[in-house]
């Protein structure tokens, strides 16, 4: 057979796996119930098995336990969810009004309550795309605990010896043993995750060295002894939806709370005639930018502004960070933390009142144009895939006054993402020049004000094309990925949000003329991971400071281009 057409119809397997398990999330949401070992749940098993996303490595092989999968999920999880038989999304609810304590995962912030020793409560206020994610990431883990339970017992469904040292190492001691019996532990839990020994440990270390999730040992243990309850004394693990939940996904129910906080301050401000830019970036380069130099006068001598970012980035940095955010707030800036269940934080710039002769050099600024026009900077911090058409949908709607509905002033919406790329690496920039939706019909072409040649001498290879949309990073594979980059779509990457922000975006310009129809759109991404190399994908860690550079330059250029 053609090699092409091979691959094309691999990438066309991936791509029926991703429909069907996208079909059965959706019933099972709109059913309201599931057991993940059920039939309905047996259904996504086999689809994500079938897809083998990079992202959860080994999930297909029936020995091996998927080591970087697990620590990946875990740091998106509420920890201690391994212990939990019934878990339960919920919408924002009154919980954070009790007195359950808010378990809130590092690297996706959501509210989630331990309600007893057996059931744990998730808050989604993200829309489908958080729910869609969070299943996946649990029926991976169902995936694994059976591999574990496999290796825990014998032919006949007895515990092997390795299982029951294992129960005594967790249950009987909440510390480490001493070295000699921790190397004989990593032996026992070697031969129950499949893995070699050098694999175990460096695994077990990576969990060690992240507080904020459970140690290898524990995860394995529950995850395994979850599995074995269900499978011989028949106690059913369960996931189930709220009647809250299920009524109030795809209402902008936390969108519209979260605009409004926004507006209010405007108004509050007197700031709806001035011109607004608005920007979806993290929480921390913009200010950084406009105000480190100026609140850290000797830290900065002699330094480029990507060297004082590499300095503040530092974890042991806190006192410094500090220092940039109170002297930020006593110079025109204000912090909109989030209270609407969004979970996007926002910074609200008065430039009128940024000191220019305290800017670094890298920055452009028309101290007379900006004193003239008083420009107004609005800084959001990330969405995650269909939120980021909530949010800017609402954002962009006109403010309501006792005077009546009057339009924002938008002159430019900058968006500055994380995305995967196809072709490069880690750090690397990509600028789109369209955002194709994965599996719709759903294409924007975007008149980006950025260019390839923006970017370039900077010491980082840049690449211009369009963008692939996706349903969710966590379901991608090589033979989907490697289609879009190989075809004639000649995709440079693939990010979550891109295509919604453009719908959102268009819909208020051409066709509810709430924003001028020519505003301008800026769109560039750093590359965080490259899911076609074997190392590479976000399962391997996150950028470090690999990320300042790109994070940096992207943020001078948009800076410059609004203010310049």
């Amino acid at each position: 057979m053609d090699s092409t057409l091979l691959q094309l119809t691999r990438a066309q397997e991936s791509r029926a796996a991703i429909e069907r398990l996208y079909i059965a999330m959706r019933h099972l949401f709109i059913r309201g119930e599931y057991k993940p070992l059920g039939m309905s749940g047996e259904a996504m098993i086999r689809a994500l098995i079938d897809l083998r996303p990079e992202i959860y490595g080994s999930i297909a092989d029936p020995e091996r336990v998927e080591l970087d999968g697990l620590f990946y999920v875990f740091q998106r999880l509420p920890k201690g969810i391994e212990e939990c038989r019934y878990i339960r999304l919920i919408s924002r609810e009154g919980h954070e009004q009790a007195n359950f304590h808010a378990i809130v995962p590092p690297r996706r912030k959501r509210n989630c309550y331990r309600i007893d020793s057996e059931q744990m409560f998730i808050e989604m206020t993200r829309g489908r795309s958080d729910i869609y994610d969070i299943l996946t990431h649990l029926t991976f883990l169902y995936v694994e605990a059976e591999k574990i339970r496999r290796h825990s017992e014998d032919n006949r469904g007895r515990k092997k010896r390795d299982w029951e040292m294992l129960e005594t190492i967790v249950l009987q001691s909440e510390d480490v043993p001493d070295p000699i019996s921790k190397e004989v532990a990593y032996t026992y839990l070697s031969n129950l995750l499949g893995r070699t020994y050098e694999e175990t440990v460096y695994a077990a270390r990576r969990f060690d060295s992240d507080p904020t999730v459970n140690d290898l040992f524990r995860i394995t243990y529950w995850l395994g002894r979850l599995s074995s309850e269900e499978a011989h004394l028949k106690k059913d693990r369960e996931i189930t939806f709220s009647s809250a939940l299920r009524e109030r996904v795809g209402h902008h129910t936390y969108g519209d709370l979260w605009a409004s906080h926004i507006k209010d301050y405007i108004v509050e401000k007197d700031m709806l005639d001035r011109p607004v830019h608005i920007v979806s970036a993290n929480p921390h380069s913009f200010m950084n930018a406009l105000y480190a130099k100026a609140a850290l006068p000797e830290q900065s001598k002699n330094k480029s502004l990507e060297e004082l970012a590499g300095l503040l980035s530092q974890e042991d940095n806190g006192p410094l960070r500090d220092k940039v955010l109170a002297y930020a707030l006593r110079h025109g800036m204000r912090q909109i933390d989030d209270t609407s269940g969004t979970n996007i934080s926002v910074q609200i710039f008065d430039t009128t009142q940024v000191d220019a002769a305290q800017l670094p050099a890298e920055l452009r600024w028309d101290a007379k144009r900006i004193q003239k026009e008083k420009p107004v900077l609005i800084v959001m911090d990330y969405a995650f895939g269909e939120q980021a058409y909530e949010t800017m949908d609402e954002l962009l709607k006109p403010c309501q006054t006792p005077e009546g509905e009057v339009r924002f002033k938008v002159q430019s919406v900058s968006i500055m993402g994380k995305a995967g790329i196809l072709e490069g690496e880690k750090g690397d920039i990509m600028v789109p020049t369209a955002h194709v939706f994965e599996g719709t019909a759903d294409n924007y072409p975007l008149q980006n004000k950025f260019a390839k040649a923006d970017f370039e001498g900077q010491g980082l290879r840049v690449f211009e094309g369009p963008m692939i949309t996706v349903l969710g990073t966590s379901l991608q594979n090589k033979d989907v990925l490697s289609y879009f980059l190989q075809s004639s779509w000649q995709a440079i990457g693939l990010e979550m949000e891109g295509a919604h922000y453009q719908k959102a975006i268009q819909s208020a310009s051409r066709i509810r003329n709430s924003i001028a129809p020519d505003v301008e759109l800026r769109y560039a991404y750093y590359a965080s991971d490259n899911p076609l190399l074997t190392g590479h994908t976000l399962a391997s860690g996150s950028l470090g400071v690999e990320g300042v550079k790109p994070t940096y330059l992207i943020t001078i250029k948009i800076l410059n281009c609004i203010f310049g």
